[in-house]
């Protein structure tokens, strides 16, 4: 092999200033070159270039450790945190509240005329009750099949929920006997005192009076006392 073969094979395969992975192809044999050592020295300048290009074909070749880029990690997102009581604490509170019960209707016998007992039906209405009147000039039968106590009459007798109600009671009585119940009877309160509702005088005088109870025997016992 020629010196000048080898060295131009050399100079080529790896160029001064050539990056690492560029591989100079080997140059042709020269024409100078004596025909005889043509297929040998060919032969022997594919192997040497070879020889010298496999080193750089192996860095080529090499895989570069690069980190792979990191997932995100995925964060949980926290739990909201539980309102103390919560729903069940709407629902224990709204079933705390005392239920409102519905009033039961009113009827009322009374006298076409009578003033005073109409004032009574505009004060159960706005005390909530809702009243029917039944007019009659004869009151007496009522009274009687209702059962109110002798000498404790007035000028109307209503009927409310199985009780007997007579004369002007004042409403706030009346729904206190409707949550006590009991085995009364009903209310009464006899005659018509200045006052009493439906029985209002300008100077708001209340005379006082007191409504009394019907017990289950038909006595009366007092219940309530209103006025001066």
């Amino acid at each position: 092999m020629h010196s000048h073969s080898l060295e131009m094979i050399m100079f080529r395969t790896i160029p001064p200033g050539a990056p690492a992975c560029t591989v100079a192809a080997p140059s042709a044999p020269s024409a100078s070159s004596p025909s005889r050592d043509g297929r040998g020295s060919l032969h022997a300048l594919l192997l040497i270039g070879l020889g010298l290009a496999l080193p750089a074909l192996t860095a080529c070749a090499a895989p570069t450790d690069v980190p792979a880029a990191s997932a995100p990690r995925a964060t949980a997102s926290p739990k909201a945190a539980a309102t103390p009581g919560g729903r069940t604490a709407v629902s224990k509170a709204a079933a705390a509240m005392p239920a409102t019960r519905a009033l039961p209707p009113v009827l009322v016998h009374k006298s076409p005329t009578c003033g005073c007992c109409t004032g009574w039906v505009e004060h159960m209405r706005k005390a909530g009750f809702t009243v029917q009147v039944d007019e009659r000039e004869d009151l007496e039968p009522v009274k009687k099949r209702l059962g109110v106590p002798l000498g404790k009459g007035s000028c109307h007798t209503a009927e409310i929920a199985g009780l007997v109600i007579e004369g002007h009671v004042p409403a706030a009585d009346i729904k206190r006997l409707l949550a006590e119940r009991g085995d009364a009877r009903g209310l009464v309160l006899p005659g018509m005192p200045l006052g009493s509702p439906g029985m209002e005088v300008p100077d708001g005088r209340v005379q006082r009076y007191t409504v009394e109870r019907i017990e289950a025997d038909g006595r009366t016992t007092p219940f309530a006392t209103h006025g001066q």
